[in-house]
């Protein structure tokens, strides 16, 4: 499952780099240029009473060469076995509150499949819906499909660029089917339907 720590997150090119850095127990903080953010439990900016866990720029993120173009981002995450996820849909929500964030920030989690050759099964990482500017505490939420096939659950938040976000108030659950997910699925079983696209 370490390992996993370690492969590109699902839509970068890159290979993120373990970072060695104190932080909340059990998060880990990694990134195509991790030495470019830290991570820390807070317990000043709080939400609804309990700490938080924050991510934070530290100077201005590199830009690597033109094989892999790359304008800095860190993320503050975990991986899980699936276990009791597997083969359920899952939702990671929690509240989130940005300052200064100059290009995005968002919750993310991704589904891997059972070997390092097996494609990404699921994944979202609020792109399409980013966390900019300021913000003052708000709920987002992430849902995905856990395959019964899926060897590792990975999540986090992750701030792109420069600025900070905290994240409190955490929920990591099953839920219906009719909850819609929020991301893409890698890999979808069955025939192909609606070539014509009359529907």
């Amino acid at each position: 499952m370490r390992a996993r720590f370690l492969v590109a997150l699902a839509a970068f090119t890159l290979l993120p780099a373990l970072a060695h850095a104190a932080g909340p127990q059990g998060w880990h903080l990694v990134g195509c240029d991790a030495s470019s953010y830290a991570m820390d439990r807070d317990s000043t900016v709080t939400f609804d009473g309990k700490p938080s866990g924050t991510l934070m720029s530290v100077r201005e993120p590199r830009v690597t060469g033109a094989a892999e173009p790359c304008k800095g981002y860190g993320t503050m995450c975990q991986c899980v076995a699936p276990g009791a996820y597997a083969g359920k849909r899952v939702r990671f929500s929690g509240y989130v509150k940005a300052r200064d964030v100059k290009e995005w920030a968002g919750l993310w989690m991704r589904v891997d499949g059972p070997d390092e050759s097996s494609p990404t099964l699921a994944f979202d990482n609020m792109h399409t819906r980013p966390i900019k500017g300021s913000r003052d505490w708000a709920r987002y939420d992430v849902v995905l499909d856990v395959g019964a096939e899926a060897s590792d659950i990975c999540f986090g938040i992750l701030l792109h660029g420069q600025g900070r976000v905290w994240l409190s108030g955490v929920s990591f659950e099953p839920v219906s089917s009719a909850v819609p997910i929020t991301g893409f699925r890698g890999r979808i079983e069955g025939k192909p339907t609606n070539l014509d696209f009359e529907r």
